[in-house]
């Protein structure tokens, strides 16, 4: 997949692009007034607030979801952050169904993007966290959730989504860095544990690094 970082409009925001246009090409693009991201299929989830007055996003924090748990492919994730999960589906479901969460972003099995919290909104994906010190990560960071397991591989459809995502947010706001992408673990030790051995860091800075390095020759 070859993904094209720029700038949107608003009339091109309403034009969500499949995987099969990503792989064309087609651009990832960031619109500052908006918060809203070209690309993205856009699915506005409840489960958000704003962001502590004078707080800019400075980190993004990769997550691992499957629902069930190592079962890809389903609509449950955006049911489960757009509140509408059915509860007597699923055992796992009952379970998780009363959780208020979301992601800014996520990426599925495909590549395809879905967003459901604008990026300067608060989404609720974090959880209890800390960063360099610095509890609520909820407060300073963009979520971006990978349809995965922490055992199974991620696919290569989403390595190259994430890196365009990646390139996408750090054009669009300064105080994020490609230094500043970790895992859910990496906030939430002992507590969360995705996105997993699986998720190969190396192959993520090398696809965020060519993105970044194609998105500054344009």
């Amino acid at each position: 997949m070859r993904v094209i970082v720029a700038y949107a409009t608003k009339e091109q925001l309403g034009q969500a692009l499949s995987a099969s246009d990503m792989e064309k090409g087609q651009l990832l693009q960031v619109d500052l007034e908006s918060g809203l991201m070209r690309g993205a299929r856009q699915v506005a989830s409840p489960n958000y607030d704003a962001r502590p007055q004078g707080v800019e996003a400075d980190l993004i924090v990769v997550h691992g979801i499957s629902l069930p748990p190592g079962e890809f492919g389903g609509p449950w994730i955006e049911k489960l952050f757009t509140n509408s999960l059915p509860l007597d589906l699923h055992p796992y479901f009952a379970e998780i169904g009363e959780l208020r969460v979301s992601s800014h972003l996520l990426v599925a099995r495909d590549g395809a993007l879905t967003q459901f919290v604008k990026f300067t909104d608060r989404a609720w994906h974090a959880g209890q966290s800390s960063y360099n010190g610095r509890s609520a990560c909820n407060d300073f960071s963009i979520g971006v959730e990978l349809e995965g397991a922490d055992t199974l591989d991620y696919e290569a459809a989403q390595y190259d989504t994430l890196a365009g995502v990646v390139a996408a947010l750090c054009d669009a706001y300064p105080r994020l860095s490609t230094d500043r992408v970790v895992g859910h673990s990496d906030i939430s030790p002992g507590r969360k544990t995705d996105p997993g051995p699986a998720f190969d860091w190396d192959r993520a800075r090398r696809c965020i690094g060519a993105a970044c390095r194609s998105n500054s020759r344009r």
